[in-house]
């Protein structure tokens, strides 16, 4: 549970700048420093979305590339879990002059616990 709230988290810190004229880089590190963590497992925290499953720009430490409006991408932070493996969540919006646009339906605030 810890885990996802973590990730919850992260997608709140990166919701609240996705804006035209932030970097890739920036909604990376808003969800690095939500979750205080130092980096990825998985390299990158989202990536644009498109013709092909994952596309350019990648949400990472390395992409300097400028988010503009009516760019889709996903905000995918994950985290390394207790037992060695990760969690992750990603959500689908488009970037709009404005707050951002859904295009999933976000993730319950809290994790369905099964058993």
């Amino acid at each position: 549970r810890r885990g996802y709230d973590a990730l919850q988290a992260a997608t709140d810190a990166a919701l609240a700048i996705a804006r035209p004229g932030v970097t890739a880089k920036a909604l990376y590190q808003a969800m690095a420093e939500a979750m205080q963590i130092e980096g990825s497992d998985v390299g990158r925290f989202g990536h644009g979305l498109g013709m092909q499953l994952t596309e350019w720009p990648s949400l990472a430490a390395w992409d300097d590339t400028v988010i503009t409006a009516n760019m889709v991408i996903t905000l995918e932070p994950s985290i390394a879990i207790d037992g060695g493996g990760i969690m992750v969540t990603e959500e689908n919006i488009v970037i709009r002059d404005g707050a951002p646009e859904w295009l999933s339906r976000r993730a319950p605030a809290e994790i369905p616990v099964i058993g």
